[in-house]
């Protein structure tokens, strides 16, 4: 039982501009047309956490591309669209009462997804492993993939990948909890 990110960050560690916008993500060149593990990856997980926001972005791109089930983290969303609610369901609640939740229904490896989402859990220290792909462009600003710690949660680097000379690709397991 494991809670994952999996996500990536520009150099000065933003996952979005301000606005919310990911279309610079689209601009990296991928001669081999990768999906840079993503597929390994969410074969793993039993399902996907998100909050409110990454769910509205992720609505925007047209094609759902999520193949595992995915629980949206929201007070204020009350209904899902109607293609989309055999593969997605609202949740809401403290973070340690959600993830019970999930485990106890046998979801009990968590792709956690969203800036606002991720930065929830590790305040819980309810993060176990971080994927994080770093893109050389910087942002300047935007939506930080961490925020405010009340104190340090330590990580082991387990692997780098150096991906079309171009990315860089870092697995991290927290060291203890």
């Amino acid at each position: 039982m494991a809670n994952y990110v999996y996500i990536a960050t520009s150099l000065d560690g933003y996952i979005a501009t301000e606005d919310g916008d990911v279309d610079w993500l689209s601009e990296i060149p991928n001669p081999n047309n990768s999906d840079y593990g993503f597929n390994d990856f969410i074969q793993k997980i039993d399902a996907i956490v998100m909050g409110r926001n990454t769910f509205e972005k992720i609505l925007s791109f047209g094609q759902w591309p999520y193949p595992k089930k995915v629980f949206v983290l929201s007070n204020k969303l009350k209904e899902i669209p109607e293609e989309l609610t055999d593969k997605v369901e609202i949740i809401a609640g403290d973070i340690k009462s959600v993830t019970a939740g999930l485990n106890k229904r046998g979801f009990l490896n968590l792709y956690i997804d969203g800036g606002k989402t991720i930065q929830s859990f590790l305040k819980e220290n309810l993060i176990d492993e971080m994927i994080i792909t770093r893109i050389p462009i910087l942002l300047g600003s935007g939506i930080p993939l961490f925020g405010k710690l009340e104190k340090p949660i330590r990580f082991d680097l387990v692997e780098t990948e150096i991906l079309d000379d171009l990315l860089v690709k870092s697995h991290y397991k927290i060291t203890s909890k």
